[in-house]
């Protein structure tokens, strides 16, 4: 799984990126730079949410349920970004919730 690690590629995924929300998740999405490229993702949970347990934890959880779904996908960018319901809900919730943001951003997942 590539990650998007340089705060340039980050702000480019922000500020030209869709954004779609979840109460579990938010999703924001962007075409690679690269195009045929591997896609990359980034995992974020602010600080406004809770301390390090908190945002690690649901960091962690993110990414596990990204890997069970197929994300990074070819070609895109993606961010996840955390919300309050993200560290207490279940990996079978939260899997549906990232299915959901990938069909509505019109994302086949693999």
């Amino acid at each position: 799984m590539q990650t998007i690690k340089s705060r340039p590629d980050f702000e480019r995924v922000y500020t030209e990126g869709r954004r779609y929300n979840h109460p579990l998740m938010r999703m924001v999405i962007v075409d690679s730079v690269s195009e045929g490229g591997p896609g990359r993702v980034a995992f974020a949970a602010p600080k406004r949410l809770g301390n390090a347990v908190w945002r690690n934890r649901s960091k962690r959880v993110m990414r596990e349920c990204a890997r069970a779904v197929g994300v990074p996908v070819a070609g895109k960018d993606i961010i996840l970004f955390a919300t309050r319901g993200t560290a207490t809900a279940s990996a079978d919730s939260l899997i549906q919730a990232l299915q959901g943001l990938c069909r509505r951003a019109g994302v086949t997942l693999g």
